[in-house]
């Protein structure tokens, strides 16, 4: 997190009008479990847009890049690399040598999360091949499990900076609230905008 060395999570191929769902997910998902960045391939703008957006409304600091070169990033990568797939290694059995590399060492760590097919390459300049489960699931719950893992639940814990909006947890309901008032609706009467609004951008 921000307080450590960089995380950085890349996504690693997009599928346009088939990944813009779940490469979205992968930004929101970086963002709201520690990460400080994350990287889209160039033809996710609309999930950059989107995690943009979220990102000044409910706060950061967490960074949302393009690259036209995926595999750059990881060969020049000055750190260590981490490849997110169901056929890596149990977290269970690495994540305390890669905590200790990135809290202890201060090592920067790219978290590598794939979409189609990916290359061999791949799995040869990654320094850990971590398999949240070595069963088929979504890279979206590997990479937040990874990351709870990772920080071993203190990215629960962050504040949020230059927030506009902020979530009032509740037992019912939902509540969205200026970041400067007093939480007392589900409303933001300032622009007339409820919770929906909120959910039906992250579904972008």
């Amino acid at each position: 997190m921000h307080d450590d060395s960089e995380v950085a999570v890349l996504r690693l191929g997009h599928r346009p009008g088939r990944d813009e769902r779940m490469t979205t997910h992968v930004g929101l998902t970086a963002r709201a479990l520690g990460a400080d960045r994350v990287i889209f391939p160039d033809n996710a703008g609309q999930s950059l847009e989107t995690v943009a957006d979220i990102t000044d409304r409910f706060g950061g600091p967490f960074a949302a890049e393009l690259t036209d070169s995926p595999l750059r990033i990881i060969r020049n990568w000055e750190g260590r690399v981490v490849h997110l797939t169901m056929y890596g290694e149990r977290v269970q059995d690495v994540e305390a040598d890669i905590r200790t590399t990135h809290l202890s060492e201060g090592e920067p760590l790219l978290l590598v999360v794939g979409s189609e097919k990916v290359p061999f390459d791949v799995y040869e300049e990654a320094n850990w091949n971590v398999g949240v489960t070595n069963q088929p699931h979504s890279e979206v719950a590997g990479l937040a499990v990874f990351l709870d893992r990772l920080f071993e639940g203190r990215e629960l814990e962050r504040d949020w900076q230059n927030a506009d909006r902020r979530v009032i947890p509740m037992e019912t309901g939902k509540r969205v609230e200026s970041a400067n008032s007093e939480p007392d609706s589900d409303r933001d009467h300032s622009n007339g905008e409820s919770s929906s609004d909120f959910e039906d951008r992250s579904q972008r």
